[in-house]
């Protein structure tokens, strides 16, 4: 279980630095986030907040927002050492006298100079995608490329451009990007992205590498689409001793919890010297799928621009009442979410909230739910009990929130009302089901 820390400040100067600690394991990582971060907003990612809680497992985790991003300070300034010295800050206020030091992206350079100028306070040294000099050997970005690149960021700034930018297999999946979009306007402003990457632009720490004395891994994925595969393995040749795996994939965000369960991986196993075999929670649980009905027809009747407006507020209805009634979203795949709640009553009541505050939008849903021992491992939920939900859901008529006898008879004086719709046979399953329809 991760333990979740509140959002706190570091003062440095003049300036307050946003930090927040994750877990309390016997040793310690701070994370240095790449171009933009937001401590409170980003444990909403299930990506992010899988790594977290893997992290967690053996590490304490130290998360920051730099300055002039998320909820630390906005400064005219951003040079290269005094966001290190935000690091230093960082883990002085947290209490952490040394570190491993994981940073990804634009958080790369940092990370060096700080290993470089700090080395009793680096323990391990972890990178990912990330470079020494963007306008130098090997890269050799021109003046140009970036303001190409330049144009297209601040031109399209909150609409989730970094992830058509940065993320191939995600640009096509308009809910995360009306998330991230979200995320973008709350981590920085146009003008304020501009001065950082023209900062970045400058950065050259390729004269340090030689002086990295701390156990470095470097991580880059083998066809990053913004910062090329021969970034990493350039600073794997010149830092002494550094280990340097390739993890595949295109995408230079990590959103999809597969990766971020490899790196998780080889950080353990690098700074531990083992990698542990996550064995699964098992906990009774209450399963809800749901799913729009008619949703193909639907999208061709609104155009894509109109359909992706209604999906995108229906995810926030469905996102808004899994809080109101302590659900916890699982994933969600195309126009259906998996959730779990610790009580059928709870859920039964949310997916009829859910099925009326949806009205304004022109949807219906079919809703399955199923009470039973599932497995926790990660942020992923599996096992028997989530079949039978699924199976469940795709029994349901329009607007209907169909149950098993299971989860029925598990709310035996809670005043819901339920029509019989009898025995029905679920594929995969052995036996006969009766099903009920909550009303």
């Amino acid at each position: 279980m991760t333990v979740e820390g509140p959002i706190k400040y570091a003062r440095i100067g003049d300036a307050y630095i946003a930090y927040r600690v994750f877990g309390d394991g016997p040793r310690d990582i701070v994370l240095v986030p790449g171009t933009i971060s937001h401590v409170e907003l980003l444990w909403e990612m299930p990506s992010y907040e899988h790594l977290l809680k893997r992290l967690t497992i053996f590490a304490r985790v130290i998360t920051f927002d730099k300055r002039g991003q998320g909820l630390s300070d906005q400064v005219a300034e951003q040079s290269l050492e005094e966001r290190v010295d935000d690091v230093r800050a960082v883990m002085d206020a947290a209490g952490s006298e040394s570190a491993t030091i994981y940073g990804w992206s634009e958080g790369g350079p940092m990370c060096l100079m700080f290993a470089a100028t700090y080395p009793a306070r680096v323990t391990a040294l972890v990178l990912f995608g990330t470079f020494a000099s963007m306008k130098s050997e090997p890269w050799m970005l021109t003046r140009e490329a970036l303001d190409e690149f330049l144009a297209r960021l601040i031109a399209h700034w909150g609409e989730g451009i970094l992830v058509r930018l940065n993320a191939p297999s995600r640009r096509d999946d308009p809910v995360f990007l009306q998330w991230f979009a979200r995320i973008e306007r709350a981590a920085a402003s146009p003008g304020s992205v501009r001065a950082l990457m023209e900062a970045i632009y400058e950065i050259d720490v390729r004269h340090l590498l030689p002086t990295i004395q701390a156990p470095t891994l470097i991580l880059h994925r083998a066809g990053d689409k913004l910062v090329p595969v021969n970034m990493g393995r350039y600073l794997a040749e010149h830092i002494p001793g550094a280990k340097y795996v390739e993890i595949p994939g295109t995408d230079h965000l990590v959103l999809d919890q597969e990766t971020q369960d490899l790196i998780a991986d080889e950080i353990e196993e690098f700074i531990t010297g083992t990698h542990r075999l996550l064995e699964p929670d098992r906990v009774l649980a209450t399963i809800m799928f749901t799913d729009i009905v008619r949703s193909t027809e639907r999208a061709v009747e609104l155009g894509d621009a109109r359909w992706n407006e209604v999906l995108s507020n229906y995810y926030a209805v469905l996102r808004k009442e899994l809080t109101a009634f302590r659900g916890h979203e699982v994933n969600t795949t195309g126009d259906g979410l998996l959730a779990t709640f610790d009580g059928p009553a709870r859920a039964m009541r949310c997916a009829r909230s859910v099925r009326e505050k949806i009205q304004p939008l022109g949807l219906q849903v079919r809703t399955g739910l199923h009470t039973g021992e599932c497995e926790l491992i990660g942020g992923n939920v599996g096992g028997i009990a989530v079949h039978i939900a699924a199976r469940v859901a795709a029994i349901a008529g329009a607007d209907e929130v169909m149950v098993s006898s299971t989860t029925k008879d598990l709310v035996a004086g809670s005043g819901l009302q339920f029509v019989d719709r009898g025995a029905y046979n679920l594929k995969g399953v052995p036996g006969e089901w009766r099903l009920f329809v909550v009303q």
